[in-house]
């Protein structure tokens, strides 16, 4: 018996984002059309102000884009909510930002559990534990934020961002406040933890190398979007 393929994590057709300025309309993206497949990782690089968060912003329901059609996970944003974007999002899409976004006043543990009891699970706490001790962090559920490294707060939001299995990965600049070694075992967690749990992953970098150890490449410039196909053909 034949199965129906995977349907992408990603389509996008016809996307603009136009926001106005104190100087007027600003184009920050324009046609970007664009399919990732279901456990794919795409590099997304491009100069500053090219409008790559915006298209990341775009993907996870947080930014409504002017024109065009966007669909994720199987679900078509442009027909949901708030509500409804909230809710997808919470099952759907997990986030790592240059800035780790922890909540100061809770333990690791907490932290990573917050995004699980939101949704209602009771074994919250469970999976918690199971996601830190996956990312090193075992022996540190207990610390506050303020009692951990930089790479040790990144390892946090990763767990966080992983533990309700979400189809889609978002990271932006993730060792942005990082140093060298400690953001390259953070990427190698990160890469790890998408391949174990074959989650879908879009990787926003100015990192060419990093990028490259994607299965894609793209690139915007000026809110255009080039596919440079497999991550050897280096997007320079």
């Amino acid at each position: 018996m034949s199965h129906s393929p995977t349907p992408p994590t990603i389509r996008l057709r016809g996307l603009d984002l136009t926001l106005t300025g104190p100087a007027g309309a600003v184009n920050i993206l324009r046609g970007v059309d664009l399919t990732v497949d279901q456990g794919a990782a795409v590099g997304v690089v491009g100069p500053s102000g090219a409008g790559k968060s915006s298209l990341l912003m775009v993907i996870a329901g947080l930014q409504r884009p002017t024109a065009g059609a966007v669909t994720v996970a199987g679900h078509d944003l442009g027909a949901m909510d708030e509500d409804a974007l909230a809710r997808w999002r919470r099952a759907h899409v997990g986030v790592v930002f240059q800035g780790f976004h922890l909540i100061p006043t809770m333990t690791a543990e907490e932290n990573v559990a917050v995004p699980l009891e939101f949704a209602g699970r009771r074994d919250a706490f469970d999976v918690a534990r199971g996601q830190l001790e996956a990312v090193g962090l075992g022996h540190r559920l207990g610390h506050y934020p303020g009692q951990l490294s930089g790479g040790e707060q990144q390892r946090v939001a990763l767990a966080r961002a992983f533990a309700p299995g979400p189809r889609l990965l978002l990271a932006d600049e993730p060792t942005g406040n990082l140093d060298g070694e400690t953001g390259a075992l953070v990427m190698d967690l990160l890469f790890r933890l998408h391949a174990e749990q074959n989650t879908t992953l879009m990787l926003i970098t100015h990192d060419l190398a990093l990028a490259r150890r994607c299965d894609r490449t793209i690139r915007i410039e000026d809110g255009r979007l080039t596919d440079s196909g497999a991550s050897r053909a280096a997007a320079e």
